[in-house]
């Protein structure tokens, strides 16, 4: 029964050498391929490195070899991959393989004619650590077969797994021949290992035995990441503890279907191999009888009409064919390449001075296999059980030809075994990670995000939003086009004013303190602007210092000319010399000596605690507000309350005066102006104490504009109407009429 066993084990192999000549069987019946030229084949019976390399040296040296046995399967095609490195190195011999995938055999200098229809492990080892990170896992062990195969692809996984932020917890090897201590130590370090996902290199003879022994110890709860050598091998069902690998994911080659293979295979007669050992056996194996001069003796004797046609066994199932298309695939490409030598014309072939390849003695150098490393389309498989037993379910695909965001796709549902596999676990928002000295990157702390920090997500802390009013926002923009336009008004009032300074209507209306409001006004719209921006050291100091001492200057002027028609009109009385006590010279310096009260006030707020950039980092838990502190508070509502002093004072003024007979009535236009500044700055406290972050400077700038407006309509708009568009109105008589009529009446 054993030997019943090994023989169906070998099936696999012995598909492959049916394969072979298949495919050659085909090329030449083919006439546009190697035309006048018969290929032939030859299979060595051994599987042993030594035996190999005996077989090739007989090849190279045109000796027949041992007969043509199955016993091992293995041909010219395929060697694993110390054997094709040893005989590379050795014997300068043509090769090809369907299933060596060493990344080190991609070497042209050490090996120049080696050529493969399988994608190298440098491929499967990107496809592994994406579809690692995919599901999250970043803390995971490695078991590799200990030979070139196993310890080159976890090498190659190694780099990969660096870029990808994946930690190997651990990483072993061993072989089927290795004592059974070995296997038990592994065993041991995968029982207290903290990663529940291991990746596995190796081939299907040890990841039975791992399976096994897993499955006797009670080790449960794995995720298995296979290679392409043994995720989808079928001899895994009749394995003991096979249910300890349900769930492993793993790439192989894609399928593809071979015209013709089927009934090739069931064909197969034992009369066409009537000197192999192995097909005898194979025979007796399949359909469970003896043959002649057989040891089985205490089974029925084969008839010899047994027929393959309608038997159902994985030699003659051909709807999972990846490794056998593999092998044509390499007949073919050793044929194609072939015909481009004999097909050539001299004068237009491949090597020196365009000479062609000597055709009764190719060399193996001479042989050119176009793409011989070819980059991998991988079909992603996950082991399910099925009616069949362990199928191998096709669950998502891996192409190195896009985009690397593009090249895995898994798209179907899949048994996930261990789920979650990750050294540390991702630190709760608010908290992020910190590496530990001596430990791989995958194992931190989480400590609380520092002062200025945030995080909404996991594991990282990052700096939190810095707000304040730009001038790049829609609101800073608004902000900034209203204090221009501001300004651009002031200047072009103050413009109409020069252009028309002898008239009555300027000279009446006291020029010069009119000139010096409108210098002021537009000193008003500009300082609004240093509230917008970034707060700085000197910003912080200026807008707050330039903003009270112009607006002082404001309201000192508007005081001034309030004061003035009081005076005017005193002076209209018999026997009055008041004005003489407040002339022009009289007048500046009222203007400067109370914005110089103001002066002093800013300037004592300066020394003693001014204003400074402030991080505001307790309004807001999701961003910080960049704000301007007061220093001072005492100074800041100082500055301000002189204002408002002067402006009740000159409103006060203003409509004690609004009926006296002024030129236009001027004190009218004031009261209105003052009122609407009174008003304005009124609303502006408790607007400004209870806004938020950049809305409280936005507040304070808008107070600043909506009176700086206010003054310049009210008590220039009228005036400016009058001097564009009624110019009549503009006369001495006119004017002097006006008083006179107000005077009567």
């Amino acid at each position: 029964m054993n030997s019943s066993m090994s023989i169906l084990s070998d099936m696999k192999k012995f598909k492959f050498a049916q394969t072979m000549i298949f495919a050659i069987n085909e090329m030449n019946k083919d006439p546009s391929i190697l035309p006048n030229v018969t290929l032939g084949w030859r299979i060595y019976d051994d599987c042993g490195t030594m035996d190999i390399l005996r077989a090739g040296l007989a090849l190279v040296s045109g000796l027949s070899g041992s007969k043509i046995q199955y016993t091992c399967g293995e041909f010219i095609l395929y060697y694993n991959v110390e054997v094709c490195a040893i005989f590379l190195l050795t014997i300068l011999l043509f090769q090809i393989s369907h299933f060596a995938t060493c990344a080190c055999l991609t070497n042209r200098n050490l090996y120049p004619t080696f050529y493969r229809t399988i994608p190298s492990d440098y491929y499967q080892s990107r496809a592994v650590a994406q579809l690692i990170k995919h599901f999250g896992w970043t803390w995971i062990g490695v078991i590799a077969v200990n030979n070139y195969y196993g310890l080159n692809g976890v090498a190659s996984f190694a780099r990969v797994a660096r870029e990808y932020e994946i930690c190997i917890e651990y990483s072993k090897a061993f072989s089927s021949s290795d004592p059974p201590e070995h296997l038990q130590r592994i065993v041991d370090v995968i029982r207290h290992a903290t990663s529940r996902v291991i990746l596995a290199f190796m081939s299907h003879r040890e990841i039975k035995m791992l399976a096994a022994e897993l499955y006797r110890q009670n080790i449960t709860g794995l995720q298995w990441v296979g290679s392409d050598a043994w995720i989808t091998d079928y001899s895994l069902t009749d394995s003991e503890g096979h249910s300890i690998l349900i769930g492993s994911l793993g790439f192989v080659v894609a399928k593809t279907h071979i015209p013709g293979l089927e009934d090739h295979l069931r064909r197969l007669h034992l009369s066409q191999f009537p000197d192999s050992q192995f097909v005898k056996d194979f025979w007796e194996a399949v359909f469970d009888c003896s043959l002649v001069h057989s040891t089985n003796a205490d089974r029925k004797p084969c008839t010899g009409t047994e027929s393959l046609q309608n038997v159902e066994i994985d030699f003659t199932d051909v709807s999972e064919l990846r490794f056998v298309s593999n092998v044509y695939n390499s007949l073919y490409a050793v044929a194609h390449a072939l015909d481009d030598l004999f097909k050539c014309q001299e004068g237009m072939g491949p090597f020196q001075n365009g000479s062609c390849a000597d055709t009764k003695n190719i060399q193996p150098s001479q042989v050119n296999i176009h793409n011989g490393d070819l980059p991998a389309r991988y079909e992603l498989v996950n082991l399910q059980t099925t009616d069949k037993g362990l199928e191998a379910v096709t669950v998502g695909v891996y192409d190195a030809s896009f985009p690397e965001i593009k090249q895995l796709s898994v798209f179907l549902f899949i048994f996930i075994g261990g789920s979650f596999s990750v050294c540390s676990k991702s630190c709760l928002p608010g908290t992020h990670k910190v590496l530990t000295k001596g430990r791989p990157i995958c194992c931190y702390d989480c400590i609380r995000c520092p002062a200025g920090e945030i995080t909404n997500t996991t594991d990282a802390c990052v700096p939190k939003v810095v707000e304040f009013l730009a001038y790049t926002e829609l609101l800073g923009y608004l902000l900034v086009l209203f204090a221009l336009m501001g300004w651009f008004l002031t200047i072009l009032f103050t413009l109409i004013y020069y252009c028309h300074k002898e008239t009555p209507l300027v000279r009446a209306n006291n020029s010069e303190l009119s000139f010096l409001l409108l210098f002021c006004l537009s000193l008003c719209f500009l300082c609004s602007l240093t509230f917008i921006g970034r707060p700085s050291e000197w910003s912080c100091m200026l807008r707050h210092t330039a903003f009270g001492i112009t607006f002082v200057l404001c309201i000192s002027c508007v005081l001034g000319k309030t004061i003035v028609v009081l005076m005017a009109f005193r002076a209209t009385l018999p026997g009055s010399n008041v004005m003489k006590w407040f002339g022009p010279f009289q007048q500046k310096l009222s203007v400067f000596g109370a914005a110089l009260i103001q002066v002093i006030i800013c300037i004592l707020w300066l020394t003693i605690n001014p204003p400074f950039p402030h991080y505001n980092m307790l309004y807001y838990k999701d961003r910080i507000i960049l704000e301007c502190n007061l220093g001072s508070p005492i100074g800041f509502w100082a500055v301000l309350g002189y204002i408002g002093l002067l402006a009740v004072l000159c409103f006060v003024l203003a409509f004690l005066a609004r009926k006296l007979p002024d030129n236009f009535n001027e004190a009218k236009f004031i009261t209105f102006s003052m009122l609407i500044f009174c008003a304005v700055w009124i609303t502006f406290i408790p607007a400004y104490v209870s806004s938020p972050g950049k809305f409280t400077v936005a507040v304070e700038i808008f107070a600043i504009l909506a009176s700086s407006y206010g003054l310049l309509f009210c008590i220039f708009m009228p005036k400016v109407f009058i001097i564009l568009f009624h110019p009549e109105k503009n006369t001495k008589k006119h004017i002097m009429g006006k008083t006179q009529n107000d005077i009567r009446y």
